[in-house]
């Protein structure tokens, strides 16, 4: 697979090929054809031999993109997968942006299909049109009377290879307003036998990730860094690492953040590293622990909100949970947490021959880094290339918004004659103990009912370290002083719940805080699905057909997220495990997308939780690759139980304790005997799936292990909470 990085090499590498019809969508919506010059924003290119290359403007880090998109494009050309591959889009804000945010090109927030289900349809189609007119001008036929099948144009009584025309194709105008296929038409969209277009060059290790980058020359750099957050390099000696076989060099960066050591291979650069005597500045430093964070956040559950998160009635609220028959209550605290992808977080950077930089790198916002290292190097952007590699899985860790290890990168080879390229490697370890993290909150939640069962009121406090605020993203999730990412899947669920109040403070970061898969949803989901539990418990009623009173209201996000429930029970045959097993639920929507699970274990809480079986029905509107919603629903299914099960990051005077695997547990294949996963049909627009699988998992599981125990599970991880697992 070859891959660009620049938008003018690339439609230079386009046309040395020969005739070439590059076909996308301009930023006023008019498409255009033809070659350097002409294009704007490409998305598909077809080479004089007939080769369809899918431009991706989303980074491949695992979840699918690279296979949805070219789908798209290959449903309306008229291909079959065989005939389609693909290419990483080069770095240009202005041409790749992410059409959900804004004038920024990065993959996030499992958006890539619900941003691009149009824009590449409408490319494929474009395509097709000026093929289908230039072979009707070809053999002097009717283009209504022909048609593209398989890549073959065929009609009139003739059947031709589409390269056959692609010079004249791109001699014509596409319509502004391409004609897309209709659904019922569809071969390749929705078909659970398309298989993954990555998956035969991952399986022979033959795939190029930003690890596997070794340039002629090269140096590797490792950083040295504090182990408490905001400690300052003031000096090293470095006598002990001179001694290292293949040691080059070591040099505070310039932001005093760490020291950054150089040598001709990883395991030296690693070696000298350890070797080094740092002196830290440390007066500025993060001191506290995790037990002092944890009270912090309590002590803010206790008090009155800062924030009136949903602008209701709060004394009324209040009131009517104290005048009602029962109250069910509960406090909620989730600790920090690492992403912790396979491939540790590294890219390389060299020096071009036209005075530029060069960025090999798995990277998932290519505008932060681009502009960053723009400013580091004192460059025009033209000047700053992106080469966008596949990446060994990201969960939220790859898009920063201070850039920070590709600006770890830019440093470390800014202070070099920038005679040898530098390549930046994080350890497992430097992951772990140096990164960003999913900030630690706290929730404190009452429920009245009346004699019925029914809800009367609905009390919800959050507490917890916003992501946003004090970054470049405040200004997008951040109103009235309120962080979306702390309240999202709890101020504005789809549950029709009379009398409820939100409220929300913000505590002191105690760490480099991030968003991780499915972001506020990971701690929202769990308090809003055990929280039902326990209302549904305290009513004496059924929890699915409790859930249900609260979805009936008739509006599509009733209905839907309704929709789900019914399916997952039926699936998983709720309220008939078999004898031995319990079984719990959750339902939630993220990120527009609907799903709903339920977990059936064995055991029980003392004697050891086996988890038997997930049953998920998603419903995320057109299904593109189901095998590819497939795998998303399982893969985030096992992050969000993983997690729960073992997962924490803890701090001791500011430092974090956990170094890596054997003390931040990832999940096993054997934790989970099995999971079936049910995609509801449906003709909306399609949504994400990269992380609405996780919210859902780990307060089902939570609600299973109550129906087995009467344990309520409020402090995670549950391994430290009183539940063991066999």
């Amino acid at each position: 697979m070859t891959v660009n990085t620049s938008r003018r090499g690339f439609l230079k590498a386009a046309a040395a090929t020969g005739a070439v019809l590059m076909v996308g969508l301009r930023p006023d919506g008019v498409l255009a054809a033809g070659g350097e010059g002409a294009m704007l924003n490409p998305f598909v290119r077809i080479g004089a031999d007939g080769s369809v290359t899918a431009i991706v403007k989303h980074i491949e880090k695992g979840q699918g993109p690279a296979t949805g998109l070219s789908t798209l494009i290959a449903e309306e050309i008229g291909l079959t997968m065989d005939q389609i591959g693909y290419e990483f889009a080069p770095s240009d804000p202005q041409v790749y942006n992410n059409l959900l945010f804004g004038p920024f090109q990065g993959t996030g927030g499992s958006t890539a299909m619900a941003n691009s289900y149009l824009q590449y349809r409408q490319a494929g189609a474009a395509a097709r049109d000026v093929l289908i007119r230039a072979a009707a001008a070809a053999w002097d036929a009717d283009p209504a009377t022909l048609d593209i099948v398989d890549g073959i144009v065929t009609g009139a009584g003739q059947s031709a290879p589409l390269g056959d025309f692609v010079a004249a194709a791109s001699g014509l105008e596409p319509p502004a307003e391409p004609a897309l296929k209709d659904p019922g038409a569809f071969r390749l969209i929705g078909n659970p036998d398309v298989r993954r277009l990555d998956s035969e060059i991952k399986g022979n290790g033959t795939a190029m990730y930003a690890m596997d980058v070794h340039l002629p020359n090269q140096m590797v750099v490792m950083i040295a860094r504090p182990e408490q957050r905001g400690a300052l390099a003031t000096g090293f000696d470095d006598a002990a690492s001179k001694e290292i076989k293949g040691f080059i060099n070591a040099a505070v960066l310039p932001n005093q953040a760490g020291v950054a050591v150089y040598a001709e291979n990883t395991w030296a650069a690693m070696q000298a590293r350890d070797a080094l005597d740092v002196t830290w500045d440390v007066s500025a430093a993060e001191t506290r622990g995790s037990d002092q964070i944890e009270a912090e956040i309590r002590a803010a559950l206790d008090a009155e909100p800062v924030y009136n998160v949903n602008k209701s009635d709060a004394a009324a609220t209040v009131a009517a949970i104290d005048g009602a028959a029962s109250v069910v209550e509960k406090t909620f605290y989730f600790p920090l947490l690492a992403h912790a992808p396979m491939e540790p977080l590294n890219c390389t950077i060299e020096a071009t021959e036209d005075g530029g930089i060069l960025l090999h790198d798995g990277c998932q916002f290519p505008t932060g880094p681009h502009m960053a290292m723009a400013e580091i190097f004192q460059l025009p952007m033209e000047k700053i290339r992106i080469n966008t590699m596949l990446a060994g899985g990201s969960f939220g860790r790859r898009a920063t918004p201070s850039a920070d290890y590709q600006v770890e990168a830019a440093l470390a080879f800014v202070m070099t004659d920038r005679s040898r390229p530098v390549k930046l490697v994080w350890s497992r370890e430097d992951d772990l103990r140096s990164g960003y993290y999913r900030p630690a909150f706290g929730h404190k939640v009452r429920v009245g009912l009346d004699d019925s069962g029914s809800i009367v009121g609905w009390e919800h406090r959050i507490a917890g370290q916003s992501i946003m605020k004090g970054t470049a993203f405040e200004g997008f999730s951040v109103r009235d002083g309120v962080d979306h990412s702390s309240v999202e899947g709890a101020a504005d669920t789809p549950y029709l719940i009379p009398g409820a109040h939100f409220g929300l403070t913000d505590t002191e970061k105690a760490t480099s805080t991030l968003w991780w898969r499915a972001v506020g949803h990971t701690h929202t989901a769990y308090v809003m699905e055990v929280m039902m539990d326990m209302a549904a418990d305290a009513a004496g009623q059924d929890p699915v057909a409790f859930r249900l009173k609260y979805l009936d209201g008739g509006e599509a996000d009733q209905q839907r997220m309704a929709g789900v429930l019914k399916l997952a029970a039926e699936k998983s045959g709720w309220g008939n495990a078999p004898a031995g097993r319990s079984q719990g639920v959750a339902v939630h929507k993220s990120f527009g997308t609907y799903v709903a699970e339920v977990v059936e274990i064995s055991g029980n809480a003392d004697d050891g939780v086996r988890i038997e079986k997930v049953t998920c029905a998603a419903d995320c509107g057109v299904a593109v690759n189901p095998d590819v919603i497939k795998a998303q629903m399982e893969g985030g299914i096992g992050y969000g139980i993983g997690h729960v099960m073992r997962d924490q990051i803890t701090l001791t005077d500011g430092a974090v304790d956990q170094y890596n695997f054997p003390d931040y547990e990832p999940l096993r294949i054997s934790d989970i005997a099995q999971i079936d996963v049910h995609i509801v049909a449906s003709a909306e627009a399609p949504t994400g799936v990269g992380e609405p699988g996780t919210p859902p998992a780990a307060p089902a599981l939570a609600n299973a292990i109550a129906a087995a125990s009467a344990l309520r599970v409020s402090s995670l991880p549950m391994a430290e909470n009183g539940v063991s697992f066999v």
